[in-house]
Formats: C-alpha cells, structure tokens, sequence
C-alpha cells in the first residue's frame, strides 16, 4: 500500500554543512518543508542564524577541517531528539583556478581540506551515529566535475572524484547497518559562488563572462540554462527520505542535462 508520508522527514533532524548560502541554504530550506529540524552549520554565524531563523532550525559554526567542531556540531545536532538522520555534507570551495602548471600548491592544499578532509570528518561522524543507530542517509555533495575533469580546476576536480569514491565505499560499508550514502553531482548552478567563478575565468581567460556563459555552460546543455539551487535541493530531499530507500552507493547528476 503506497506511504502518503514516504517523502516526509517529520520528527527526523538533518544537518546540512555549508548550509548558509547557495546550495546549502537550498537544501536546508527544502529538508525544514519536509518536516525535518535541520542544523545549518558552516563558518559564518551571520548568514546561518538568518538561515536557521527562516526555517526553525538551529545554527551552529563549524569549520569541517577541524574534527572537534565537527564532533560538537554532531553532539548539538543529536541533542535535539537523541538521533542524527541526514546529513547533506555539502560544505565546500570552488578551490584555485589556474593551469596545472601553474597553480598555487597551497591553494591546491586547502581546497583539499576542506572539500575531502572536511567531507570526510563529517562523513566519520554521522557514520559513528547511524551506525548506532541502525538508520539514516548521508548525501555527499560532488559535482559534474566529479566525473570528468574540467581544464583549470585540477584541485576541486580531484576532490568531487574522491568523494565518488568515498561515497561507494562507505555505502558498501554502512548498509549493513541500514545506513545508506549517495552522492549529488550538480552541474553549473547558478547562484554567488559561480559569479566569483565567472569573474576569476573571465580575468584569467581574457574573455567576457557572457562568452563563458554561453560557450562552457548554458549551450552545452540539453536544457540551455543554469540549474538552479532548489532543483538541488530537490534531488537532496530524494536521497534523504524513504523515496530512495533501495538507493546507496549511488550517483545523481542535476545538471540541465550535460551530457
């Protein structure tokens, strides 16, 4: 008999890291609709208290890089009704973009940081609590260019590869447990952050941001536009509920068709 409730998170709480703009505050909007109490965690008190007080969840300041604020963001989090049921790891940097041979090895460094170490403190945390528990889903947020390698973008490429990897192997791992983990690849998603991307291609490339646009992102794909937060927030609310519930160790690309 079909579950009218199978899309909800009632009762249910999520954390959502990088939750203060962008995809983050899309996701942490379309999770709190479902019903869930939802953690926005990231760096900035400002932009996620606003967040937090839009759609009734709680806000905490956590720097993925360092364990012991993420230990405490779980710690909060479980607080709330004794269990952790998402989490949309989806903290993350856009990292340097230059040529290969070029490119700032500390910059390089730091975007390994924060996108694969930070995804992979987050990762271990929730995995220590659902494990317990014996329930939950864990959405990784990679990329398009988790899946084929994008010229200038060497750092963040190798990252949102990682978490592919990452994500099949704790799949493996947690479903046992009743665990399951999958993995987001949006594509070019419009918003702030790729508006700073835009401007650094643009005074790298010598190009406008129009030819850039046009060229690299809305013409290649099938739908000939930018994808938006909310579509991947959307997706995100898929793999959180029991819509997806014979789904791990997958990966699902929201990219306006990209192909």
């Amino acid at each position: 008999m079909a579950n009218e409730h199978i899309g909800s998170l009632a009762g249910k709480t999520a954390i959502v890291t990088g939750g203060g703009s962008g995809i983050g505050e899309a996701c942490a909007v379309v999770l709190a609709e479902a019903g869930a109490h939802v953690v926005v965690a990231g760096r900035g008190m400002d932009k996620l208290a606003s967040v937090a007080e839009r759609i009734g969840g709680t806000a905490v300041v956590c720097d993925v890089r360092d364990p012991d604020q993420v230990a405490n963001l779980f710690a909060r989090a479980r607080s709330i009704v004794g269990t952790v049921d998402v989490l949309i790891n989806n903290a993350g940097v856009p990292g340097p973009i230059a040529p290969v041979a070029e490119v700032d090895l500390a910059a390089w460094r730091d975007c390994v940081e924060i996108n694969l170490f930070g995804a992979l403190h987050c990762l271990q945390a929730a995995a220590r609590i659902m494990r317990e528990q014996r329930s939950g889903s864990i959405v990784n947020m990679s990329s398009l260019m988790g899946i084929q390698g994008y010229p200038m973008r060497t750092a963040y490429s190798a990252t949102k590869f990682a978490i592919i990897g990452m994500t099949e192997a704790a799949a493996r791992e947690l479903g046992p447990y009743g665990v399951r983990v999958n993995a987001l690849l949006p594509g070019a998603v419009s918003g702030e952050n790729m508006d700073q991307i835009l401007a650094r291609r643009a005074e790298r490339e010598n190009r406008s941001v129009d030819d850039i646009v046009r060229e690299n992102y809305t013409e290649p794909s099938a739908l000939k536009r930018w994808v938006d937060p909310f579509e991947v927030g959307r997706a995100a609310l898929f793999f959180a509920t029991n819509l997806s519930s014979a789904t791990t160790g997958e990966k699902l690309k929201v990219d306006c068709g990209r192909f």
